[in-house]
């Protein structure tokens, strides 16, 4: 085997509709400082306790863009997994996450056509959704 193949995710060809993989991640203080001051994003509803608590969601809350961040981690490590390249995605936001919050992160394999795959996405707190969606990505026959 060579060292793409050792390193790849899945190929095209061991893909299947229903397949489902997940990614859990407690959203920390440091998590949305280091977010807001790698993307630009210094809104104060994220970053400033007496700005937010003035909000209607009474705290800080994330960047929503960092949810929807933990899709491409399941995406790029686990399904389909190194070699993927995202396409598309579309993002409904449903509810916010806070500072402790855990943040469940699931794709489930929705259609195959072609090399492009399409998944259906959701993030969960509990039984909570925090946002839903779909996502399509390129994945490459094996070689």
């Amino acid at each position: 085997m060579s060292v793409y193949e050792d390193l790849h995710g899945y190929f095209l060809e061991d893909l299947k509709v229903g397949m489902t993989e997940l990614y859990a991640k407690t959203i920390t203080e440091s998590d949305i400082v280091m977010y807001a001051g790698i993307s630009g994003d210094t809104n104060p509803v994220h970053l400033n306790a007496e700005f937010a608590e003035k909000t209607i969601f009474k705290e800080r809350i994330a960047h929503g863009m960092l949810s929807a961040g933990l899709l491409s981690t399941v995406f790029g490590t686990k399904l389909p997994g190194p070699g993927a390249i995202y396409m598309s995605q579309n993002l409904n936001f449903k509810a916010p996450v806070c500072i402790g919050d855990t943040v469940v992160a699931r794709a489930t394999l929705r259609e195959i056509n072609g090399k492009r795959v399409t998944f259906d996405c959701v993030c969960t707190i509990g039984e909570t959704v925090v946002l839903d969606g779909e996502a399509t990505l390129m994945v490459s026959r094996r070689p």
